[in-house]
């Protein structure tokens, strides 16, 4: 004969707002999964572009680079076809985002983003042989996506393809990403990374939003001009085809301070503090309760358990 369940597992306590289960679970369906949730998800996605081999890195690198090169087009046929108004640029550098969700959404591999997902395993294990393999990915994605930002504007550079008026707008886009000093590129850069790296942490937990939070992060990097290394190099690979900068100019004050910048503001500003926020968390809740607080927290698994009767 089956015993029967104690009454607190029948029913919720009486000063409870919810009375039934399905109630419970309407509950549990509204509330925003954890900080530990995104971050095993993300640390584990970074697990298995580890595991990818060179080959299938090099090609969706490529194809990330290619895709880089779209927003440019799209932004300079804005700039181009707009009126010359000082509102011009919160309409054109919507153009800016159209190859980052191309990116994203095609799952291709982007320098930027791996700075996140392939960083939380080597901070979870530590070891020297996760760290080797976070440098051959970021070799080998930054290497292919550079590539093909460069075959792009190779393309755009020296095949007609645009009236006068879109390639005047292309090298205006281009000139506006030089002039400025090593620590203006490198500040822009940290911010850059930040808000890439924000991104790939907002977007397990984003369902139907994931477009709209690709659009408005990477609009807001166009509309401030933060330095991204393959964005922002398909411009300048760009003025290079054309005779107009050299490729010395572009290394020096163009893609050190930059790729410096991504990686600080990827890492240090999201990674390592994501990873503190859960880790730290995480010891907190290890550290034993003693005296009222544990008899309250006791209180607490038990009026917990009696809104989940199939609970163990």
């Amino acid at each position: 004969m089956d015993r029967e369940k104690p009454n607190s597992e029948e029913s919720p306590p009486q000063d409870a707002v919810i009375s039934t289960q399905q109630e419970e679970q309407s509950v549990q369906d509204r509330v925003a999964i954890g900080a530990n949730v995104v971050y095993e998800a993300i640390r584990r996605e970074g697990e298995d572009e580890l595991k990818r081999p060179n080959s299938a890195l090099a090609w969706s690198g490529l194809a990330a680079g290619l895709s880089m090169g779209i927003s440019f087009i799209v932004e300079g046929l804005l700039k181009a076809y707009l009126p010359q108004q000082h509102w011009t640029p919160l309409v054109s550098r919507l153009g800016y985002s159209v190859g980052f969700l191309m990116v994203v959404l095609g799952r291709q591999q982007l320098f930027t983003e791996n700075t996140l997902t392939v960083v939380l395993p080597v901070m979870s294990s530590r070891t020297a042989q996760v760290f080797a393999q976070v440098l051959r990915l970021w070799s080998v994605v930054l290497v292919t996506n550079l590539l093909g930002t460069c075959l792009f504007a190779a393309c755009v550079a020296r095949i007609h393809l645009f009236d006068p008026d879109t390639v005047q707008a292309l090298t205006d886009i281009g000139v506006s990403h030089t002039g400025a000093a090593f620590s203006t590129v490198f500040i822009r850069a940290i911010f850059a990374g930040w808000l890439i790296a924000m991104m790939v942490w907002l977007l397990p937990g984003a369902e139907s939003a994931r477009v709209y939070i690709i659009i408005i992060l990477t609009y807001v990097i166009g509309l401030g001009q933060f330095n991204h290394i393959i964005a922002g190099s398909t411009t300048l690979f760009y003025l290079v085809w054309r005779g107009a900068l050299s490729w010395g100019a572009y290394f020096w004050t163009f893609f050190v301070p930059t790729l410096l910048g991504n990686i600080v503001g990827g890492v240090a500003l999201v990674a390592a503090l994501g990873h503190g926020q859960v880790v730290g968390g995480k010891d907190l809740e290890q550290r034993p309760s003693s005296g009222k607080s544990a008899k309250k927290d006791q209180g607490r698994k038990t009026r917990v358990y009696a809104f989940n009767p199939k609970r163990p």
